[in-house]
């Protein structure tokens, strides 16, 4: 079988069973609990607090979304939000360039960063989680240990007077006003990149391949489908997206904590699980990864609207996973079923 019949064919009913299906039911249930439970929830500046904590979630929702999807993890992805943010500053401030200097160089980076976890992956044939749990380790180090070498703080030097400041905050940190609801410019990206993103899974030959390689990667390689290539691939989309977040973190706050993102890997990989995404891999969608950050956004913005204690938000959290996961393997046996 060649790789052309992988796209000429039909897709299966396991992609026809709409794995994002119990996150949209989620959400919708989130959506009215909260505006039952707190009176201020649907006013147009809480909409657009909620839409922007979903975006910054969302945003590496997507590529992990597709990794998933592909078999795969990435534990490294959030102190790489934070590895592009320092380099973009760090560049910057030390070079006394335009700030759009930093910023291609970060870009650099992180697309290294991330092509080599895929790389290692690929030559190794270790587990992701592995190769992904050593690259965490050794960036959250290098944050640190550089951050503090260079600028003799744990924070980088402040780049808001420098050249091409303006641009990049236009271009990654502005905000639109419209009749009271503030929507932020990460939002903007995060639908963009969900729209990209479906359309590459869904309507080209990569995306099969995709579905392939998480489904059975021994048989996707028998029928000649690139596996290294196709996770690759998938691993650099993880570090675009984390430059585009990195980039936001800095230009919103001009300064960035070289500690900060450690932990918000997991938080990515949650809200593609409650989006329908599966542990195994080969199946799952970015539109469910795009409402898995929105219930996000919802219940951790919703407790503070409701003025409970916020220390419950993460049982409510792992809660909503365990959930999820129960209602995606029992959407996939059921399709698998009627196969």
């Amino acid at each position: 079988m060649s790789t052309d019949l992988l796209v000429s064919r039909p897709p299966g009913r396991h992609r026809r069973a709409r794995p994002e299906l119990g996150a949209a039911l989620a959400a919708v249930a989130v959506l009215v609990f909260f505006s039952v439970v707190a009176d201020s929830f649907l006013r147009a500046s809480s909409i657009g607090t909620v839409l922007y904590a979903a975006s910054t979630i969302g945003i590496m929702a997507v590529p992990v979304s597709l990794l998933m999807i592909g078999g795969e993890f990435d534990l490294s992805a959030g102190v790489l939000v934070t590895s592009a943010a320092l380099t973009s500053s760090m560049v910057s401030y030390q070079l006394t360039a335009v700030t759009w200097v930093g910023v291609l160089v970060s870009l650099l980076v992180t697309l290294a960063v991330s092509g080599f976890n895929g790389w290692m992956l690929g030559r190794t044939r270790l587990p992701s989680f592995i190769v992904t749990l050593g690259t965490f380790l050794m960036l959250t180090g290098a944050n640190l240990g550089l951050t503090k070498l260079v600028s003799g703080t744990v924070t980088t030097k402040p780049i808001g007077d420098m050249q091409g400041f303006g641009s990049c905050r236009w271009l990654f940190a502005s905000e639109l006003t419209v009749g009271g609801l503030t929507v932020r410019a990460t939002v903007w990206w995060w639908l963009a990149l969900v729209a990209v993103a479906s359309w590459v899974l869904l309507r080209t030959r990569y995306g099969n391949w995709v579905f392939a390689v998480g489904g059975d990667a021994g048989a996707a390689r028998a029928v000649g489908v690139p596996v290294g290539r196709t996770k690759t691939g998938l691993y650099l989309g993880v570090g675009f997206c984390a430059w585009v977040l990195g980039q936001h973190l800095l230009f919103s706050f001009d300064t960035v904590q070289s500690g900060e993102g450690v932990g918000n890997e997991l938080i990515y990989i949650v809200a593609a699980v409650i989006g329908g995404c599966l542990i195994t891999g080969g199946y799952g969608s970015v539109v469910g990864g795009a409402l898995g950050a929105l219930i996000f956004g919802m219940v951790s913005k919703g407790i503070v609207y409701a003025q409970w204690n916020p220390d419950w938000f993460k049982f409510f959290l792992g809660a909503m996973l365990l959930l999820a996961a129960l209602l995606n393997s029992w959407v996939k046996q059921r399709a698998e079923r009627g196969r």
